[in-house]
């Protein structure tokens, strides 16, 4: 089973010279999931993890380089996530190998990237607009004393319920680190739901305690997913992360109860 001390992480790694496929490394979901008790065959949420990518070159039949951008989706009950690391190298092994159009590079990258989680992957060249969700609250002005910074603190979370709530909220406080490299991992999260009322107290001190924290994205994504659930006891829950560029790429992982509307996808001003 691959896991993340046998990928590229925190090595050096040549440039790539031609377009690579197994330059792609596929981590099992399962790695992260474990901890969690989520089982592969009883998830408790649907999603995606949306990928922004902002570098992608290659060459045209007669050698004139091409730019784009490009939005990738992996489906969140695809087997295995994609390294970042490992993409932005596969990604850049495209810079000077010819391809015969557009869609050929479109349909190589969805096949390679399907390949590599096990399940089908959605590719789209562009990126979606920087979006301001309105409607959500932020949390972050709250005059309040924090002093847990890791590992993340689930007994902080709680609601009310006497009271229901339906809205959305949101902070920019979210920090992690990468669990191979230690490097920082910072985002901006919003929380959808309906059902007693979140403490939003608990709730910052709860995502300020990731702070200290290693773990990929999608897999603290996941953990906000279970522990709010699990704390709050919402009857229905949407959990987004933007996370900022790295590399010339961002990612965005949602979760969420099944039947919950997918969020406008957008690009916070950080990314």
């Amino acid at each position: 089973m691959s896991t993340p001390q046998d990928s590229s992480l925190g090595r050096h790694v040549d440039y790539p010279r031609e377009y690579d496929a197994s330059l792609l490394f596929p981590i099992a979901r399962s790695l992260g999931r474990d901890a969690l008790g989520i089982r592969a065959d009883a998830l408790p949420f649907a999603g995606f993890d949306r990928w922004h990518a902002y570098e992608l070159s290659w060459l045209d039949a007669r050698g004139k380089p091409r730019v784009a951008t490009a939005t990738f989706e992996v489906p969140a009950d695809s087997p295995n996530l994609v390294e970042s690391k490992s993409l932005k190298l596969y990604l850049n092994s495209f810079n000077a190998s010819r391809f015969d159009g557009d869609d050929a590079v479109r349909d190589t990258i969805a096949r390679d990237l399907s390949n590599a989680a096990g399940a089908p992957v959605s590719v789209a060249f562009g990126l979606p607009p920087l979006r301001d969700d309105d409607a959500a609250i932020d949390i972050d002005a709250q005059d309040i004393a924090i002093e847990s910074y890791g590992p993340p603190d689930a007994s902080l979370l709680a609601s009310d319920a006497s009271s229901d709530a339906n809205e959305t909220l949101s902070s920019a406080l979210l920090k992690s680190n990468c669990p191979v490299t230690g490097q920082p991992d910072w985002a901006s999260v919003r929380i959808a739901y309906r059902g007693p009322r979140i403490d939003r107290a608990g709730l910052l001190r709860y995502l300020v305690s990731f702070r200290d924290h290693a773990e990929f994205h999608e897999q603290c994504v996941e953990r906000i997913f279970v522990d709010v659930l699990a704390h709050c006891r919402p009857h229905a829950l949407s959990v987004e992360a933007r996370y900022t560029r790295r590399g010339g790429l961002d990612i965005n992982p949602w979760r969420a109860t099944p039947g919950f509307i997918a969020p406008t996808p957008g690009r916070d001003l950080r990314q």
